[in-house]
């Protein structure tokens, strides 16, 4: 396939999605090649051996479903028990306790970001959006016509958000903006001040919070993770989140909409009335794996989370020492949290190579190695590298990386 065809296609797209970039990627892969493929496009940790869910996860699935007790439709917000659980999980960071009538069950964090979207539209609506940022937002606002406004995550900050172009963007008709901590795809961990000052900025334009934390607790640098809904007596916030990340299911599909509004802003009747008309079209998580929560919650050991997290700092550590030693791509800032990282691409040091998805492409065929275009996330010119991946093979598609890079290199010419 031509790169313009390529350019074409993904450039089209607020249709465009990471993992129907990562098909065409793998399409690209010459089956001639005799290096094994090794993927660090995708956000899906359980493809290495090294990230597993807990015990007692994959136990308290298999006890709702042999008590043949869960086969059943479960009321579409969610099982009392399962959104029961949640609010006093997330209560457990908060300065105020969320009931189970805040917690609304979904299809995983991509769904709740879908009925978030979906609850906020009205006619001649915009919602402010980061860049670079998670595509499911493009494509969803799209659906729902709603336009979309782009702030910018400033790399020189650590991926902080440029709130003077935030206010800058706002008018009459903005409904919401969309935060995503800890950050996919920048690997930033936003501090206390600085969402606190997102909070502000929100309450001053009159906007709910999106807060997007479906790597909530995944942070392993300076900054502790802290959910946005500390500031919801300043400003209303929707937590979107999951068991996805944090125990290593994301096949489960088990995830939340949560309601943060103690000053009660936001719990219009009929607000709360709409979300839960829109949730009985929804289609939810298997009833078995809502029954299964409570347990998971309550029986998870610290020692699983934290075994996680050690995991995620050694490949972070990795990807940043590694990233230094190659040519044309520098990284900005260590990455902090989630488990990916943004790379900067120098296009000008390259030979043959036009912008990052030729780049991707030529590299898929030529090392059997997959990355994301930074086109994919909303940055021309820069890399999504995902570190969440065994130790080994993180070094060996490095390597093949660096090894690509000299290759393409241009060649400098020695003064005489």
């Amino acid at each position: 396939m031509e790169n313009g065809a390529l350019n074409h296609e993904i450039e089209t797209a607020s249709t465009i999605t990471i993992k129907g970039i990562l098909s065409l990627l793998m399409q690209n892969i010459d089956e001639n090649n005799c290096k094994r493929l090794i993927s660090l496009g995708m956000g899906d940790p359980t493809v290495y051996s090294c990230f597993h869910t807990t015990h007692v996860a994959g136990e308290a699935v298999l006890e709702a479903l042999q008590s043949d007790n869960f086969n059943g439709y479960s009321p579409t917000v969610g099982l009392p028990q399962t959104r029961r659980a949640i609010a006093e999980y997330l209560s457990s960071d908060l300065p105020y306790k969320l009931s189970s009538d805040d917690v609304f069950i979904t299809s995983g964090c991509t769904q709740a970001i879908d009925v978030a979207l979906t609850m906020l539209a009205r006619p001649g609506a915009n919602i402010l959006i980061p860049r670079p940022g998670f595509p499911i937002y493009e494509l969803c606002a799209t659906f729902r016509r709603l336009e979309i406004r782009y702030f910018d995550l400033l790399p020189e900050k650590g991926w902080e958000v440029d709130l003077d172009l935030v206010e800058a963007l706002a008018d009459q008709n903005t409904v919401g903006i969309v935060i995503i901590n800890p950050g996919n795809p920048c690997g930033s961990v936003y501090s206390y001040q600085h969402l606190k000052k997102i909070a502000e900025t929100a309450e001053k334009l009159k906007i709910p919070v999106i807060a997007d934390e479906v790597y909530g607790h995944l942070a392993f640098g300076d900054n502790p993770f802290v959910p946005m809904g500390v500031f919801a007596s300043i400003v209303p916030v929707l937590t979107l989140g999951s068991l996805s990340k944090r125990w290593i299911v994301p096949g489960w599909r088990l995830g939340w909409f949560v309601i943060n509004d103690p000053s009660g802003m936001f719990k219009n009747p009929k607000i709360i009335e709409r979300i839960k008309k829109y949730f009985d079209i929804l289609g939810g998580p298997a009833t078995f794996i809502q029954a299964a929560v409570p347990r998971i919650i309550e029986e998870t050991e610290e020692v699983f989370f934290q075994k996680t997290i050690n995991t995620l700092k050694q490949t972070s550590d990795i990807c940043w020492d590694l990233i230094k030693e190659i040519p044309c791509i520098t990284c900005p800032h260590k990455p902090q949290g989630s488990m990916a990282v943004m790379i900067k691409l120098n296009v000008s040091s390259l030979e043959d190579i036009s912008d990052d998805i030729d780049f991707c492409f030529r590299l898929a065929k030529e090392e059997s190695v997959i990355i994301l275009p930074g086109m994919a996330v909303g940055l021309k010119n820069w890399l999504r590298i995902t570190f969440a991946a065994d130790p080994q093979s993180l070094k060996e598609a490095l390597g093949r990386l660096k090894s690509f890079c000299k290759r393409h290199s241009r060649v400098m010419q020695q003064p005489y």
